[in-house]
């Protein structure tokens, strides 16, 4: 037996190989347009490079748009293979079945980032009247493209390669010994995540872009830690159980893309605008404050957790 006979793997890769085939005929036609444009040409071949502008940006624009929403399908994907992986009893399992699921996993998040940044700077290029970041977000596309090609190796060799026949570790043992960074207890993450949100709030609000950068992709890392091995023990209402994936079940009513998916988006917009003031040379801090309304979801969702646990038993883990 082979996970390829899942029906939801086959429909997976079918759909990544039919956007890398729309993307293949989108870069040809990049080539083309960024070795020979010139916005303040009169020519026949400057007329037929701004239609096949157009075309592209239609294709890639929707090609970017469907694989962002793949990588929710990625992770009900991962939901219905921990079913029929044994020892697996949820996506943890069968991500750390093999070597290359947390590299597929890093991957397609600095992808789903990368891809939202070509988003901003292509809407932002079709805005002006003279596209003035049409080659730089081509040049952003090729970079992304290479990508593709690498994650659509890793996804096939991270599918060949998940055992059906040998037992996997789950969350119970991945996540069970304390791999707190720094030496944290969890009353100093608890504390240093909070003392960081608060600080990115009055970046965001002070519309430092810069430093919103640095604070969020460190918000990141520590968000990771604090869901999983604090919060997440007041979804499941159980001291032991630590994982990152199993919220994302039914069980718990799905809860774990919202959790996972404002953090995302906050830590995005916090990102973002200093990236493309770099690439554009233009001030971009006012989307900060969508950083500060996704991240303030975040924390609300996982503190009502914990408020809740305790209005309910009187204590706290």
């Amino acid at each position: 037996m082979s996970v390829f006979l899942s029906n939801a793997v086959i429909a997976f890769l079918l759909a990544e190989f039919v956007l890398l085939v729309l993307m293949s005929i989108s870069l040809f036609y990049v080539v083309r347009i960024v070795r020979s444009w010139d916005y303040n040409a009169l020519t026949s071949l400057q007329y037929s490079l701004e239609k096949q502008n157009y075309l592209v940006n239609t294709i890639l624009l929707f090609s970017v748009c469907t694989k962002i929403v793949l990588f929710i399908f990625f992770a009900l994907c991962l939901n219905e293979l921990s079913d029929i992986v044994p020892g697996a009893m949820c996506s943890a399992g069968v991500i750390g079945s093999n070597k290359f699921g947390g590299i597929l996993m890093l991957t397609k998040i600095l992808l789903i980032f990368g891809l939202g940044i070509w988003l901003v700077i292509n809407k932002l290029d079709l805005q002006a009247l003279n596209f003035p970041y049409l080659k730089k977000k081509y040049a952003i596309f090729i970079c992304l493209f290479v990508m593709i090609l690498v994650e659509l190796g890793i996804e096939i060799s991270f599918f060949y390669n998940i055992p059906l026949k040998v037992p996997v570790f789950c969350c119970s043992v991945t996540f069970q010994a304390p791999k707190l960074p720094f030496g944290y207890t969890n009353f100093g993450l608890v504390s240093a995540f909070f003392v960081l949100f608060f600080v990115i709030l009055a970046l965001n609000f002070l519309k430092q872009s810069m430093a919103s950068f640095v604070a969020n992709l460190l918000f990141l890392v520590l968000s990771y830690y604090a869901i999983t091995y604090f919060f997440g023990l007041y979804v499941y209402e159980q001291p032991n159980h630590k994982c990152p994936y199993c919220m994302l079940r039914s069980d718990y009513f799905y809860v774990g893309y919202l959790i996972w998916g404002s953090l995302f988006l906050g830590v995005f917009y916090g990102l973002m605008p200093y990236l493309v003031e770099i690439i554009t040379k233009t001030s971009y801090s006012h989307k900060l404050k969508f950083s500060s309304i996704w991240l303030s979801v975040c924390v609300l969702i996982c503190s009502l957790y914990v408020l809740k646990y305790y209005l309910l038993r009187g204590f706290l883990f």
